[in-house]
This record gives structure tokens, C-alpha cells and sequence, in this order.
């Protein structure tokens, strides 16, 4: 199936790895020309030069360039903005992505905990889309996705700051996509399950390390309960990230799609 990404412009932030890196590999094969950025110098420039090759590789491909930024700094986040312009002259897609809070329950967090996970997550995302609609409102349209996490349907036992500023980010979004909508500006969220990344395997190193258990036993829990009976791959969440951010989903907007492997027990 042809998504019609040759010649789309987007922006993927926090690409250096894991499911970031996993999406802007996706749509450069598809033909699209990703930005991507991380605040790691040395990490965001050999990711963008991998998925540069990725998309030479594939028929049709599109390219790649990798540059800093630190996607909870507004600076920073125009800076990306306007270097996309500069280079392309227009955006097509947003991927708004941002590292998850830390580990942690309620009685156990203050104030600035939760203030820096709405910094990351929330206020990240916000930034992103404020700094990238008006292009796309100029130029007739766009597309936008949050990656976010099933959380946001399902709370995770001991992540309680990714549980709330997640969905904080999906009122967004729905707000959002009512809004934007006239403008043809499409907004969606896709919500990963336990999928191997880095992320996931650190979380359970330490599960593993506060329950005794080892770093085995506590991955094989993330998966307990998935009817796929197994962990996701980025990639397998990135194709659903690519199709969304696609001309293909044009009729879709305001829609919050997990990809879990069947793990979220909700019949909506």
C-alpha cells in the first residue's frame, strides 16, 4: 500500500533510540524527509546517519537529519522548528515524543516530581505543537501524533508521573484535533505497550532490584497477560505511528490507538 509519504516533510523529536528512532526510520523508508533530534550530539548524529542509510536502502526512500535539541525547552523546540523550514519550507508531519518520568508511587513524590513530568511529557508536546500548526494551518493541513502509552488507558502500577502527565496529553489532543480540524490539521495519539526498548528494560532492572527477582523474571512479567503472549517491537509500533501520520489516515483524527499486543482489557 502506497501512504503517500514521498516528498512529506516531519519532524520526529526524541529519535536518537527506541521507539522515536523506530518511527523516523519508518517514514524515511516510506519516502518522507524526517528531522530528528535528541539532546545527545554524538547519539542523534550517528541515529540520523542509520536512518539515512535505511532509506537509501529502500526503494523510494526519503533522508534523514539529526540535530540537537532538548524538546522541554521552548528555545530549543523553535530552533527545530525554524532548521526544518530552512532546510524543507514546510512540515508535514509532527511526532511529538519525549523519555518517560521515573519510577515511583504517590506517597513517595513531591511537588517538582510531578512538575518535572509535566514538563517532559505534557508541556513538551505542547510546545512542539504550538511552535509547528501555524506552518501547517499556511500551508493547508498536517498531521500530528503523540506517542504516549497505554497508560493512558490502563495506569501502570508505579508510574504514577507518566499516568498523569500522559493523560494530560490526550485531553490535549482531543482538544486539539476538534480545533484544528477546519484547517485540515490531523491529531492523534498512539499508546505503546511493554515494547523492547531500552525504557521497558530498565524499568524492569528496576522492578528486579525491589522485588528480589532477576532482570528475567521481571521482563517476562511485562508480558503476563498480553494475549500476544509476547513483547511488542518498535517497529511493529512504528508502523502504526506512519500510517497515522499518513495521507492514508486522512478520515482519522482526535483518536487515541494503543498497540499492546492486546493487553488493554477496556472494551473502548
Amino acid at each position: 500500500m502506497d501512504l503517500g509519504l514521498a516528498g512529506k516533510v516531519a519532524i520526529v523529536a526524541a529519535s536518537s533510540k527506541g521507539l522515536g528512532f523506530a518511527c523516523a526510520a519508518s517514514l524515511a523508508r516510506e519516502g518522507a524527509s524526517v528531522v530528528m533530534c535528541s539532546r545527545n550530539a554524538a547519539a542523534i548524529t550517528a541515529a540520523a546517519e542509520a536512518v539515512g542509510r535505511e532509506a537509501v536502502a529502500a526503494e523510494n526512500g526519503g533522508s534523514a537529519f539529526g540535530m540537537v535539541a532538548d524538546v522541554t525547552d521552548a528555545g530549543d523546540v523553535q530552533r527545530l522548528v525554524d532548521e526544518t523550514l530552512r532546510r524543507h519550507g514546510r512540515i508535514d508531519i509532527l511526532i511529538c515524543n519525549a523519555g518517560g518520568p521515573p519510577a515511583g508511587i504517590f506517597e513517595t513524590l513531591d511537588d517538582q516530581a510531578f512538575a518535572d513530568a509535566l514538563n517532559l511529557n505534557l508541556m513538551s508536546t505542547l510546545r512542539l505543537c504550538r511552535a509547528v500548526v501555524p506552518q501547517m494551518r499556511a500551508q493547508g493541513g498536517g498531521s500530528i501524533v503523540n506517542i504516549t502509552s497505554i497508560s493512558v488507558k490502563q495506569p501502570i502500577d508505579g508510574l504514577i508521573l507518566s499516568n498523569t502527565a500522559r493523560a494530560g496529553v490526550i485531553g490535549l489532543a482531543k482538544s486539539m484535533a476538534n480545533e484544528l480540524g477546519k484547517y485540515n490539521i490531523r491529531v492523534n495519539n498512539v499508546g505503546p505497550g511493554p515494547t523492547r526498548t531500552e525504557r521497558i528494560l530498565s524499568l524492569a532492572r528496576q522492578r528486579a532490584a525491589m522485588l528480589g527477582i532477576t532482570e528475567d523474571e521481571a521482563i517476562s512479567r511485562d508480558w503476563q497477560g498480553i494475549p500476544l503472549g509476547r513483547l511488542g517491537e518498535p517497529e511493529e509500533f512504528a508502523n502504526v505511528v506512519t500510517f497515522l501520520a499518513s495521507p492514508a489516515a486522512s478520515y482519522v483524527t482526535g483518536a487515541t490507538i494503543q498497540v499492546d499486543g492486546g493487553m488493554y482489557k477496556g472494551i473502548m
